[in-house]
């Protein structure tokens, strides 16, 4: 009697799950969207700005250890430290780097541009 009760519950399901996929769109609507501009903003903006501030702590670190540092053996250690820090941060995101390129290749949203962003004309 169950297995009666569930084969026909499925013969009811079946065709309502075929028509509830038949309302999504095939690039994933809105959630893919979402997706796709998180993705392009951390691979085109978000990552090329903290490649440059952990340059820019990179410099400021050689610039503490060869000059501020010349004498100073505490000036040394600090600009040692953030040229460590730099160089531990820029492994870190290559890493991120190639994590969010994967996942842009994967889900197929490679040479995508930013979608439903409202542009203003001037004239």
């Amino acid at each position: 009697m169950i297995k009666k009760s569930i084969g026909l519950l499925s013969l009811f399901l079946v065709p309502a799950s075929a028509s509830a996929a038949q309302g999504f769109a095939a690039d994933g609507g809105e959630i893919g969207d979402l997706l796709g501009n998180i993705l392009i903003f951390a691979n085109d903006i978000l990552i090329p700005f903290i490649i440059g501030i952990g340059f820019l702590v990179f410099v400021f670190g050689m610039f503490k250890f060869f000059i501020l540092g010349g004498a100073n053996e505490e000036k040394k250690e600090q600009g040692k430290s953030l040229v460590i820090y730099a160089t531990i941060g820029f492994v870190v995101i290559i890493i991120f780097f190639g994590v969010i390129n994967l996942l842009t290749e994967s889900s197929g949203f490679s040479g995508e541009t930013i979608r439903n962003i409202p542009r203003v004309d001037i004239p």
